[in-house]
């Protein structure tokens, strides 16, 4: 992790859930337009990527998901 990561994860970890939120609503405001999504571009897996996906298909846990509600109130966001 860069340093410039690493302050903002240090500053998020900091915040209390109310600013918390309110950077949440800034990401997903500023980088979840499609057109901004939509300019990556798309790459084939290597041999990493491969053994990983193997990895998570193989792992039960990986199957286990939970609702957008659930992640809110274990995240006390609700």
């Amino acid at each position: 992790m860069n340093a410039i990561k690493e302050r903002i994860f240090g500053a998020v970890t900091v915040m209390d859930n109310s600013s918390a939120l309110k950077l949440w609503e800034f990401i997903t405001n500023e980088f979840a337009h499609p057109a901004d999504w939509g300019s990556i571009p798309e790459a084939e897996p290597d041999e990493f990527d491969l053994q990983m996906l193997e990895e998570i298909e193989q792992d039960k846990d990986c199957h286990e998901f939970i609702t957008a509600d659930e992640a809110e109130e274990m995240l006390g966001l609700s």
